[in-house]
């Protein structure tokens, strides 16, 4: 069997690497003869700093599903359109937005360094921060609202983009139209009912409605959508994976 993990919130918290406990509860899966299976919101570069480096060459899906590698390498990468770009740009323009913009590898970024997204943002320092006229091929966006959440959304959506609302750090998320981390699954030949999915985010439901199980890692909305639900404690999401690892060994 495939399980599939979103990393901040479900196996990594607080920015964190993946710690000894989930680490060792991974590689007990691997044992039991399942492939394990990275898809984050993150970009590939800073997706990789979390993860121990034996694992950093399995199959992955970053930028919720604007990413994709495999074997250490990205194999697919999905930009927005021109025009959108353009469009969203307005938008911050208009209402003076702080941002992350990100290409293939390198970013833009004006928003406080206090938010926890910076503290996450290329902590290897594999990437150049430039100014967001000199990105070429924007892959994913995350754009911080203040009060204004509600005005920015109506005009979002007026777009062919891919949106995430996360309330809890106020931001809003974009991804090119049709992406989402089932789509990046889907290029890793992953189908329908073949994997199992942990996560905690409305950028999870994709993946959830498509799975043969799904685990909600905390109280969130897209518990909905999920099969299965543990508390947001390491040792509950370990003993879970390990239920479900025995269960299709």
């Amino acid at each position: 069997m495939k399980f599939v993990f979103d990393l901040d919130g479900t196996i990594c918290f607080k920015g964190q690497p993946l710690s000894e406990g989930i680490t060792n509860a991974l590689e007990s899966c691997i044992k039991n003869g399942h492939e394990i299976i990275f898809a984050s919101a993150r970009p590939i570069r800073d997706l990789l700093p979390v993860l121990p480096e034996t694992m950093r060459k399995f199959s992955m899906v970053g930028g919720n599903g604007a990413f994709v590698a495999q074997n250490g390498e990205t194999i697919e990468v999905t930009a927005f359109e021109a025009e959108t770009v353009e469009a969203i740009q307005n938008i911050i323009s208009n209402f003076q937005l702080p941002y992350l913009v990100d290409s293939d590898w390198d970013y833009a970024y004006t928003g406080s360094e206090a938010h926890p997204i910076y503290q996450n943002l290329d902590p290897l320092k594999l990437a150049k921060k430039v100014a967001l006229q000199d990105l070429k091929g924007i892959v994913k966006i995350v754009l911080f609202p203040g009060e204004h959440l509600n005005e920015i959304l109506i005009e979002l959506k007026k777009l062919p983009i891919s949106i995430y609302e996360h309330t809890s750090e106020n931001i809003v998320d974009m991804s090119p139209n049709g992406i989402d981390k089932w789509n990046g699954l889907t290029k890793l030949g992953i189908a329908e009912g073949d994997f199992i999915a942990f996560g905690n985010d409305a950028n999870d439901a994709s993946m959830f409605v498509k799975a043969k199980e799904s685990v909600c890692v905390g109280e969130h909305k897209v518990r909905e959508l999920a099969s299965l639900q543990v508390s947001s404690e390491e040792a509950a999401v370990i003993e879970m994976l390990q239920t479900l690892s025995e269960k299709y060994k």
